[in-house]
């Protein structure tokens, strides 16, 4: 795919997604009113973890708590229940407790609208950061998973081999009016259309755009 090419491509992204569920977390977002809290911690529940669980288990979280103060009153067995069958939900919950107890001790019970301070806070990586960012304060940012790092490098538009470094040629690359969206209009792609494994190229509006970089076999 050449630089010219990305915007045809998020034109036909933009259509296509339509017919598939949003991502769980722009749901949390939009019902929200973008509350950053309760982005950060829905993303938090979402690693590893498919979004029908990530979305009970956050309905049962937030039923509870719905912020820094009232999450940190819940005993830590009560959040592991809550999000209980999410992935590494133990873990997830010793770190809801932790990024609750710094928020209110360092940010005055404020989630931090920088990805460096968010790093900082257990638990959560760039990608996490990266959403929070985007979603919850409408900055400019690049979520990169495993979806967005993968059809980037399967269309030609970048080389890279993780996520991080795509996240990097990312922002060197992509006009900077997708950084937002970009994730949203890649996850549930990647999700439905274009696996990892035998993506489905026959029904792909993308395929004259796409240099199918590393796909051997596709339906």
């Amino acid at each position: 795919m050449r630089q010219e090419q990305i915007h045809a491509a998020v034109r036909i992204l933009k259509r296509e997604i339509c017919r598939w569920q949003e991502p769980v977390v722009g749901v949390v977002a939009k019902e929200s009113n973008r509350d950053p809290f309760l982005i950060l911690i829905s993303t938090l529940i979402s690693l590893r973890t498919k979004d029908k669980t990530t979305r009970e288990a956050g309905d049962r979280l937030f039923a509870l708590a719905r912020t820094p103060a009232t999450m940190l009153q819940l005993p830590l067995k009560k959040i592991e229940q809550a999000i209980y069958p999410a992935g590494f939900y133990r873990t997830k919950a010793k770190s809801i407790h932790e990024i609750c107890r710094r928020l209110l001790d360092q940010h005055g019970g404020k989630v931090p609208d920088s990805i460096d301070e968010l790093v900082s806070l257990p638990g959560v990586g760039r990608k996490t950061a990266n959403l929070v960012v985007t979603i919850g304060f409408g900055k400019p940012g690049i979520c990169v998973d495993i979806h967005v790092h993968r059809i980037s490098n399967r269309w030609g538009y970048i080389k890279t081999k993780t996520p991080e470094e795509s996240e990097n040629a990312l922002r060197r690359k992509l006009p900077k009016q997708y950084w937002i969206i970009y994730n949203d209009l890649l996850v549930p792609y990647g999700q439905n259309l274009c696996l990892p494994v035998s993506p489905l190229c026959s029904t792909c509006k993308l395929t004259d755009l796409c240099d199918q970089v590393g796909v051997t076999k596709s339906r």
